[in-house]
């Protein structure tokens, strides 16, 4: 068991009355429990979508075994347990690779389905559960229903991006994609300002299965939106030997950093120098996937330099229609407010729909910013941003929030109603039970 089940923004703090450990041999009778349940697996959502405040966590990570892995097809069948760090460690001396990758691998594949993650190829790929072909949910009655596009087809949905409320994944079957290097040929580009970054994209988006940037959200005047635009291919053939990544110097965030360091004038200048990094606008580099996909998972713990208080990270998407003006909106917003945030991530949805009723990606563009927990200055800013969102009828991602309020939920998700109708009765969430009756989790903690 985890020393401590706590979301990775660290806000807010709550417990569960019980811990309860799940193994494919040691499942309990899930409607015996007198409170609701919740399965956690690696506590990356980043709110309170995996907490359940005095409710009991299911914690999946024994729930971890490989079932069976079809080299020829590529298709791994794996407990809901398993992480994609163990997918790549699997499957890729093999030849194949993940269909989608978020920012860490410190992911297990029943969170990939619950919060329908997706990753720097949406844009080609659409998200994680696209590549999901069926897997098995079961249901606190104590049936055990096998899902997918054909069988049990309603929960199928309703538990691909269902935040993990319509009962317990045991395992899932995932298709691979075939791969000839773990090499990626990657190029970054200093943009000068928000329309920019829309040029680039557009015309990477063609040309790059994988396309992001980097944003200064501190950046104002003539340089507002201003970033570092990334984007990268595998390569078409062999370069280097295909094995996973197994040795890579780690920097550790021993203790919370102190909440002074981390101030405006710090971050800006922190921006400053990482815009300028580089010497050249344009580098082209060959590095591995790990670096690519992956450039937090080598800084341990480093959701501690926020403090004690945690952090929150506000992503939403808005319609290609309304971005060029909301997202200007949103960070004249921010840099008027002093919030200061220096981890901003800026990326266009593609077309491809998601199976999932209530999945976040859709087309537009997504931006995700980062910010210190300051209180009520940090939750004034978030209302002012939701009226831009709302207004340009656009939606907040659920595993990114802990203060989203009810309006913007029923707003954000059209197929909220229908399903409502999947939910276990017996599972819930600090999440769910948050944004289905009131508003802000008003704290100055």
């Amino acid at each position: 068991m985890k020393a401590k089940y706590e979301s990775w923004g660290r806000y807010p703090q709550v417990k569960p009355i019980k811990v309860q450990p799940v193994s494919s041999d040691n499942i309990p009778p899930l409607n015996k429990f007198s409170h609701s349940v919740l399965a956690y697996g690696m506590g990356r959502s980043y709110g309170d979508s995996c907490l359940n405040e005095n409710g009991i966590l299911l914690d999946t990570e024994p729930l971890s075994a490989l079932q069976k892995f079809d080299r020829q097809q590529g298709i791994i069948r794996c407990e809901a347990g398993f992480t994609l760090a163990d997918i790549l460690q699997t499957v890729l001396p093999q030849g194949w690779f993940p269909p989608v990758l978020p920012g860490t691998k410190f992911v297990t594949v029943g969170g990939a389905i619950a919060n329908d993650i997706h990753g720097k190829n949406h844009h080609r790929a659409g998200t994680f559960g696209c590549h999901v072909p069926q897997f098995e949910l079961l249901r606190s009655d104590g049936r055990r229903l096998l899902c997918s596009r054909k069988q049990n087809r309603d929960f199928y949905k309703a538990t691909i991006g269902g935040l993990g409320l319509t009962g317990l994944i045991l395992w899932a079957d995932i298709q691979l994609k075939p791969l000839h290097s773990r090499m990626i040929e990657a190029e970054s580009i200093r943009f000068k300002n928000i329309d920019a970054f829309f040029e680039l994209s557009e015309i990477s988006d063609k040309q790059f299965e994988y396309t992001v940037a980097w944003l200064d959200g501190m950046a104002t005047g003539k340089n507002m939106g201003r970033g570092i635009f990334i984007r990268g291919n595998h390569p078409d053939t062999g370069l280097g030997q295909l094995s996973p990544i197994t040795s890579r110097h780690r920097i550790n965030i021993p203790r919370n950093v102190p909440e002074f360091l981390l101030n405006s004038f710090s971050v800006k200048i922190f921006n400053i120098l990482y815009y300028n990094k580089e010497l050249l606008k344009k580098q082209h580099r060959t590095i591995p996937y790990d670096s690519f996909f992956f450039p937090l998972d080598a800084i341990l713990n480093w959701n501690r330099i926020y403090g004690n208080r945690g952090f929150f990270q506000y992503q939403c998407v808005v319609p290609l229609t309304e971005g060029h003006k909301a997202i200007r909106q949103i960070l004249e917003k921010i840099a008027r407010s002093g919030n200061a945030s220096f981890l901003g991530v800026l990326k266009t949805f593609g077309d491809i729909t998601s199976p999932g009723m209530m999945s976040f990606p859709r087309p537009g563009v997504t931006l995700a910013l980062d910010f210190a927990n300051l209180g009520e200055k940090t939750l004034q800013l978030f209302r002012d941003l939701d009226a831009i969102v709302y207004s340009a009828g656009g939606a907040l991602y659920p595993c990114k929030d802990a203060r989203m309020p009810h309006e913007m939920f029923v707003a954000g998700f059209p197929d909220l109603n229908k399903f409502r109708e999947y939910i276990d009765p017996q599972f819930s969430s600090s999440f769910w039970r948050r944004v289905m009756t009131n508003g802000d989790r008003e704290s100055k903690k």
